[in-house]
């Protein structure tokens, strides 16, 4: 019986889950083009004063997905001004990602999973910090991605990198953690003032 109403409840909490997912995708497709824009400036900004101030000789970036936060001018500002930069690469399902050096302008090319990636896949060790897109975040410095563990696994493993979610300030949720979820050290909106 115990069994039965756990099972029951993680079912509850999956759906709950799903549900939420659904409504935090809804709210970042409702943002219309010149304020995305903006918003992508202001939260461009706070990255590349983050960088300035901590300086990490590698960091992994994203490619942005479905209305994610499109930092590709905060990118190429990065470069320019001296950083190494990185993109995730998914090397197969339910394992922590792999890194590709990467410079903003290289040809690049779509993976199985629908991610772009570098044409000239050039692996690098785990960079000691990371960009990390999220569909939703709490107050406690957690992340709701799109579920399939990749940023938690990529993060459990030997010393922990410096971890930046980027998100629009209306994909802050309330929702609990999961036991292997992995709180980040900063979420980085376009209303956070990054020092």
């Amino acid at each position: 019986m115990n069994e039965r109403l756990s099972g029951d409840a993680a079912e509850e909490a999956k759906a709950a889950k799903a549900a939420l997912r659904r409504r935090l995708k809804a709210a970042r497709a409702g943002l219309d083009d010149e304020g995305k824009r903006a918003r992508d400036r202001r939260i461009g900004d706070q990255v590349l004063a983050w960088w300035r101030r901590t300086r990490p000789p590698l960091l992994a970036v994203y490619w942005p997905l479905a209305g994610e936060p499109d930092l590709s001018e905060a990118y190429a500002q990065l470069a320019q001004e001296g950083a190494a930069l990185a993109l995730p690469v998914v090397v197969q399902r339910h394992a922590p990602l792999a890194f590709a050096a990467w410079t903003p302008g290289e040809a690049m090319s779509v993976d199985p999973m629908g991610i772009a990636v570098p044409d000239a896949l050039r692996t690098v060790e785990r960079p000691p910090a990371l960009l990390i897109p999220c569909l939703g975040f709490n107050e406690h410095g957690y992340r709701l991605g799109y579920g399939g563990g990749f940023y938690d696994r990529t993060l459990a493993p030997g010393t922990r990198p410096a971890t930046l979610g980027i998100a629009y300030a209306c994909q802050a949720a309330d929702f609990a953690s999961d036991v292997h979820d992995v709180p980040l050290d900063l979420i980085v909106t376009e209303e956070t003032a990054v020092e």
